[in-house]
């Protein structure tokens, strides 16, 4: 496992976040991984 920091763009906003994934995970798994993370915490 491997703690990856990605920033993703919601709204207009930057946000960073941390994701946790399997050294095996695709760059745009990770990617989507932390969108879900964002969506589900900012989601108004």
């Amino acid at each position: 496992m491997v703690q990856v920091e990605v920033t993703v763009t919601f709204e207009g906003k930057s946000y960073l976040t941390n994701v946790i994934a399997n050294r095996e995970t695709s760059e745009d798994e990770i990617f989507q991984l932390a969108l879900e993370q964002v969506q589900k915490q900012w989601k108004k």
